[in-house]
């Protein structure tokens, strides 16, 4: 986006990731980044009682599931509302770039939130065409970014440490891997 001279915001609200550490890791690098590309960084609430009660339910539901569907609609519908409220027209998540994500899931829920507000649109922009996920891992590592090993939840990092055990590996340490060049 920056290369391509678009003007953005990073509207950072991601009451999903858990725990708090892993949190503050995550927005720190947005922040980080964002400082040095000299990027408007919006720093909304971590309003994770409200996500547990909209996952409530939904605890063993797989990955790209009916709670990564109430997880996007929660996150989307207020990156909308803050989008009308301080008339941003367009909005749009780099979420879709992970291979783990589904994409349609990601824009589908965008385009709810933002159908919501007259004149808002949700740009379906596919991140991963034109070598976006290579673009992304060059990025990371030329930043050093911390590399997030499960998608953010709770349930996610269960799911993912029950399934590394399950093949012998280690369980995540939480603020330990970021990417560099040789790896």
């Amino acid at each position: 986006m920056i290369e391509s001279g678009i003007d953005l915001t990073i509207f950072f609200y991601n009451p999903n990731i858990h725990p708090r550490e892993e949190y503050l890791i995550r927005k720190d690098e947005n922040i980080r980044f964002a400082r040095k590309q000299n990027i408007p960084f919006i720093d909304a609430d971590y309003d994770r009682e409200n996500w547990f009660a909209r996952v409530k339910g939904l605890e063993w539901e797989p990955e790209r599931g009916k709670r990564c569907t109430t997880c996007f609609d929660m996150r989307f519908e207020r990156t909308a509302l803050y989008a009308h409220e301080h008339d941003f027209k367009v909005i749009t998540s780099s979420l879709g770039i992970s291979r783990w994500k589904n994409m349609d899931q990601i824009n589908e829920s965008g385009m709810r939130a933002a159908s919501r507000y007259p004149k808002m649109v949700y740009w379906t922009y596919n991140w991963r065409k034109m070598g976006g996920s290579q673009r992304m891992y060059e990025l990371s590592k030329q930043e050093e970014f911390y590399q997030q090993e499960y998608c953010g939840c709770v349930y996610s990092l269960r799911d993912t440490n029950l399934w590394r055990v399950q093949h012998g590996r280690e369980r995540i340490v939480k603020g330990a891997q970021f990417y560099h060049f040789g790896k």
